[in-house]
């Protein structure tokens, strides 16, 4: 089934749109708070469209991030209890809340690092840093250099593997996004 290539058609075509870098930013900006989907899906296919233009949207993606970290810092300190609260309840997601209690016990500012590196979900760390009142400026460096790292990791590896590594994708592209799928499915039912 050819799922994935039409969506990596799509998003190669889409990524050479002129809205596309405001798009970028929003979605990243919004990762950060409350969506779910990574800004990466976007970053890669823009890298490919526009190579000379990998530092300026690893910085741009990087820019949004923060700020919707901070939103979400400021939404956890601010109003925890009034809304997040609710929704993690609402949404299932109070043991993934509780995880992230007990990471801030043991790693402190690391975790933030760590989550705005990797796959974790940033927006769970984001919230949960001002829900602890953790200190706002450790909080905003781990999350830039985080953060900054992945994105421009990201666009340094597309840029670097330009259009051999366009082909690569294009070729496996449907086996990828379904081993994904097969992995996201096999971390949710190991971790729920």
């Amino acid at each position: 089934m050819k799922l994935f290539s039409a969506i990596y058609e799509w998003t190669l075509k889409w990524a050479e749109h002129k809205f596309a870098p405001a798009m970028l930013a929003l979605l990243t900006f919004a990762e950060s708070v409350f969506f779910p989907i990574p800004p990466d899906v976007l970053l890669a296919p823009m890298v490919l469209a526009k190579p000379q233009k990998a530092w300026r949207l690893a910085s741009l993606t990087t820019i949004a991030s923060i700020l919707g970290g901070c939103v979400g810092y400021m939404l956890g300190y601010l109003m925890f209890e009034p809304w997040i609260q609710p929704l993690i309840t609402e949404f299932g997601y109070q043991a993934r809340f509780d995880t992230a209690m007990v990471w801030f016990g043991k790693w402190g500012v690391w975790v933030v690092f760590i989550a705005g590196f990797s796959p974790i979900p940033y927006k769970l760390f984001t919230v949960s840093a001002g829900f602890l009142q953790m200190a706002f400026l450790p909080f905003l460096i781990a999350s830039t250099v985080g953060r900054g790292l992945r994105f421009f990791l990201v666009a340094g590896i597309i840029q670097w593997g330009g259009s051999a590594m366009e082909q690569k994708l294009r070729q496996w592209v449907d086996v990828l996004g379904w081993l994904l799928v097969i992995l996201i499915l096999c971390a949710y039912f190991i971790f729920r």
